[in-house]
């Protein structure tokens, strides 16, 4: 969602900017940093990068309102959630330097759609993990499927409420209407996330880094 027909007041901005200073110092402390350290791992996830940022580039062209897929599930269970947000702040700062999204409005951007999907989708595959029994199908449509229409679902629903509450106001009015769609994006998110999920835990396993063949594949 396009945040950039939003007024937001600058204590709002103060305490966006004071939450993703607190969640970077989470990340800096507790991201597998060494994971990038091989060459193929640190290859797969700048490639990762450029594909969120093309992905964030295909946008429906509707008047002041811009939805896209975020895959933010994907780059969770393909890394975990701090390297996850790390790739999805990537993309958001990708386009901000080519005025795709707003400066200003950059730590709502990272929060709503960066953020809160993020650790939608690792709450997802916790619970999936402690609670389901542990079979393949599980993973796929209950961390893969399940996760990342609930992180699209409330990222996109959050960011459309915040535009139709403080945009400006033929926006707002779209935006508004525009409401109950943020559903059918999900299920978009959802299938081709599922989709994805399912293609490299069949050839590239390796790329999934919460996939273990012991606990989804037993006796394999």
């Amino acid at each position: 969602m396009d945040l950039s027909t939003t007024a937001v007041p600058s204590s709002w901005l103060n305490m966006a900017w004071l939450a993703c200073a607190t969640l970077g110092g989470w990340i800096v402390r507790t991201a597998p940093w060494r994971r990038l350290r091989d060459n193929a791992s640190s290859h797969l996830w700048l490639g990762t990068c450029v594909a969120l940022t093309l992905i964030w580039c295909l946008q429906p062209p509707t008047p002041g309102i811009r939805f896209h897929l975020l895959g933010a599930t994907v780059v969770t269970l393909m890394f975990g959630p701090q390297l996850a947000m790390v790739a999805v702040a990537v993309a958001a700062l990708l386009l901000t330097l080519t005025g795709r999204l707003s400066g200003e409005l950059l730590p709502l951007t990272l929060l709503l759609l960066a953020a809160m999907p993020v650790l939608l989708s690792q709450l997802t595959l916790h619970l999936a993990e402690r609670r389901l029994p542990r079979h393949f199908f599980v993973f796929i449509f209950v961390s893969a499927f399940l996760g990342s229409a609930l992180a699209m679902g409330a990222s996109s629903i959050a960011s459309a409420a915040l535009v139709a509450w403080r945009g400006e106001p033929d926006v707002a009015m779209l935006a508004e209407q525009l409401l109950p769609y943020c559903l059918l994006l999900a299920f978009a998110e959802a299938t081709l996330t599922g989709m994805v999920i399912t293609v490299m835990v069949v050839y590239r396993p390796r790329w999934v880094g919460s996939f273990d063949d012991t606990r989804y594949l037993p006796g394999r």
